[in-house]
């Protein structure tokens, strides 16, 4: 095939949800709700944290991290899935599709190294708490967000620059509602199955890496749990982590169920189905799921609000500026 033809696509069409036409102002309705009440969750979340001086402790420094994060990943992909439905407009340019794509990618491995960083605080708070002040430091904290960050943004950038390089030509129909690696791949005028191999390993690396860093820890976790002498003692243990296990079943589970497997294989109903629930149902429920048992962050919450009432944009901006710093506590006090 020449050139001309190869390189022709400018856009593709994000196919959607065709099933549900006759109920679209309905599902659009539903994912809006989700959408927003994930939004002002996870944006409550990190006000709070940033604001309250008693949070600024690790474990709600990784979760305003794996907020953020949350955050991101939805926002790159709902908008847009929201506009293709009330609008009946679907088309997306080739540019926005493959950066919606790399930043949705991105922001999925970003939560994984966060939930995993998160279970290693919990690991050092349960097992080790004598030296919890001492190995999580400020500076410590810092570099294993920065880590984070950095891995989930640099670990997907060369398989982002090989789909872009592909050559499109024919049709340019995306038989899912937001621009995923498989359904992209299936229009590339060209052999990938490399490629397809090399990003199951790559997501293998990502998803069963950090699930076997969390495995351990929790084995770990558990173990020293169950030596606890009362139970009211293991009761409380039990509950710090309860939040946060819930979360990784929840997410792992939907991702190893998608991913771990050759990128155009599979049922693209039941995978649009499953990463609409990784990308507006979950996000919807973390903030209940993080702070619903969490009195602590209850208590913040509150003051919060009912001063946010009486402060002044300059006021609010000189205590923000005095509130950056992360302060150590000691880890019984976490109720997470």
């Amino acid at each position: 095939m020449g050139v001309d033809n190869e390189t022709f696509i400018t856009e593709f069409v994000l196919l959607g949800f065709p099933e549900l036409h006759e109920i679209r102002i309905m599902f659009f309705t539903l994912v809006l709700l989700m959408y927003f009440i994930s939004v002002s969750g996870n944006c409550l979340i990190i006000t709070v944290v940033f604001l309250e001086p008693k949070l600024h402790m690790p474990m709600y420094f990784f979760l305003t991290n794996f907020s953020m994060a949350e955050l991101w990943s939805t926002t790159v992909v709902v908008p847009k899935m929201l506009t293709n439905l009330v609008l009946d407009q679907k088309t997306i340019c080739f540019t926005c599709c493959m950066a919606q794509a790399y930043v949705a990618f991105s922001m999925g491995a970003i939560q994984f190294f966060n939930l995993t960083v998160m279970s290693f605080d919990r690991y050092i708070a349960i097992c080790k708490p004598f030296l919890y002040n001492t190995m999580m430091t400020n500076g410590l904290c810092l570099y294993l967000s920065l880590l984070t960050w950095f891995s989930g943004f640099t670990i997907n950038f060369f398989q982002g620059i090989v789909v872009w390089t592909y050559p499109y030509c024919g049709d340019n129909v995306i038989d899912h509602f937001f621009c995923d690696i498989g359904p992209i791949l299936k229009l590339a005028c060209a052999d990938t199955t490399l490629f397809e191999l090399i990003g199951a390993f790559y997501g293998a690396l990502v998803m069963w890496g950090s699930f076997l860093f969390t495995l351990v820890s929790y084995v770990c976790i558990i173990t020293t749990i169950v030596q606890i002498p009362s139970v009211s003692g293991r009761s409380k243990a039990f509950s710090t982590c309860s939040s946060h296990l819930t979360i990784v079943g929840i997410l792992y589970g939907a991702s190893f169920f998608m991913y771990l497997r050759p990128s155009t294989q599979g049922d693209t109903r039941v995978n649009k189905m499953m990463y609409l629930m990784i990308i507006a149902f979950l996000p919807m429920m973390s903030p209940f799921i993080f702070t619903i048992r969490n009195k602590e962050f209850k208590v913040a919450a509150n003051k919060v609000l009912s001063t946010s009432g009486h402060i002044s944009p300059f006021a609010f901006l000189k205590v923000m500026k005095q509130r950056m710093p992360i302060k150590k506590c000691p880890p019984c006090s976490q109720t997470l």
